[in-house]
């Protein structure tokens, strides 16, 4: 073992994280996804419309991986890889080692390889179809969630290596989500959709859309650019309800709001935090949101010992992307203790031998079936936030 591994293992988090990197990579980056089962060859749409909305939905739930049996191989996430490039960057940037070089330039390689043809600008979207009772996307479709994580890796990259090819893309994924995403206008600001096949209300998949603009803008300044990223963050603001949380979605036809309150939570709060950071906001009505945001999400979505509810009001399954986002969202926001205190309780509840993150622990049970991007990923994410500080 050489002096930068021994050294990953000086604390608790550096061993978790060092463990996790080591399986990560001895899978070479590939893994299963909870939503890939329509990866299969079974043709799930015989079983009328509502046969791939099921059929994802039961493997979600099932604690025993029969993706083999269903034809369904581990590959490469490009969201995943977004957030390993952006983990291995900020790695490379505290150490100044040349262990994490190649896994670096494999992930934007990857990515630059990957963008969706037949759009505006780059984009990427998931590896799998992804079925729900309101749309069907190929493999693949682009996304604002995806294009916006994926962009936070390059923007990782860029700072690290100066590679002019890095702002290239992030340049291009603004004309994607600026030229074909439908924008919703209201009265205090804009919306983007989720994705170009459907005219959509998301909170999050807008405000991840609207921070490809803002570094977009950070790197060559474009008004219309700024002005859409702020109205974004503006509509999104005014969704908060008066006890600082938000809602998933609202239905553009009836205005009802999808009442979802998970990680999602952190992901909004994350976004706006960097969106001021990048357009050089300070914006009162913008800090009050993130606070009462931050309280909510820490007072009601968490239990003191670091353990996070599934969906308000819903106290299990423990689920692991809630687990990583509160380490992510409290660190980042300064309260370190209390990330710390989140990724305690993972580390000894959630993570196996094989360093692998497990995907969720209910009362009586634990799924056991490691994913990739959706709890590997993650936690690499997170736990470089807690080793690197």
């Amino acid at each position: 073992m050489n002096l930068q591994n021994s050294m990953e293992k000086k604390n608790p988090y550096s061993e978790a994280l060092f463990r996790l990197r080591q399986y990560i990579e001895k899978e070479e980056f590939k893994g299963y996804d909870p939503y890939d089962t329509l990866c299969s060859p079974i043709p799930f749409h015989w079983f009328t419309s509502w046969g791939p909305v099921l059929a994802t939905q039961f493997q979600k739930r099932n604690p025993i991986n029969i993706r083999p049996l269903l034809g369904i191989r581990k590959d490469y996430n490009p969201k995943g890889i977004g957030l390993l490039l952006d983990t291995y960057c900020r790695l490379k940037e505290k150490s100044a080692s040349d262990i994490y070089d190649k896994q670096i330039d494999f992930c934007f390689d990857y990515l630059q390889q990957n963008s969706t043809e037949g759009f505006s600008g780059a984009c990427w979207g998931y590896n799998f179809p992804w079925a729900t009772t309101e749309k069907y996307l190929p493999s693949f479709e682009p996304s604002s969630v995806v294009t916006g994580f994926v962009s936070r890796g390059i923007d990782r990259y860029r700072i690290l290596t100066g590679d002019e090819r890095a702002s290239e893309f992030i340049q291009s994924a603004a004309v994607f989500i600026d030229k074909d995403l439908t924008k919703t206008t209201f009265e205090s600001g804009i919306s983007i959709s989720y994705t170009p096949v459907l005219t959509d209300c998301c909170y999050n998949a807008s405000l991840l859309g609207a921070e490809v603009l803002a570094r977009a803008h950070r790197l060559k300044a474009n008004a219309h650019y700024r002005q859409n990223a702020i109205a974004a963050v503006n509509f999104v603001i005014s969704k908060q309800l008066d006890d600082g949380c938000w809602n998933y979605s609202m239905n553009l036809k009836t205005g009802e709001e999808r009442k979802q309150i998970d990680f999602h939570q952190g992901y909004v709060i994350d976004s706006i935090r960097i969106i001021a950071k990048l357009l050089e906001i300070k914006d009162t009505m913008w800090e009050q949101a993130i606070r009462k945001g931050l309280k909510f999400y820490k007072e009601q979505q968490f239990f003191e010992d670091g353990r996070s509810l599934w969906r308000l009001p819903k106290e299990f399954p423990v689920e692991i992307h809630n687990q990583s986002q509160g380490i992510i969202t409290f660190f980042d926001s300064g309260d370190v203790e209390f990330a710390k205190r989140i990724a305690d309780y993972t580390i000894a509840h959630m993570q196996d031998r094989k360093g692998y993150f497990y995907y969720r622990n209910f009362r009586w049970y634990k799924n056991k079936i490691s994913y990739m991007r959706w709890s590997n990923a993650w936690m690499m994410v997170a736990l470089e936030r807690l080793v690197s500080g």
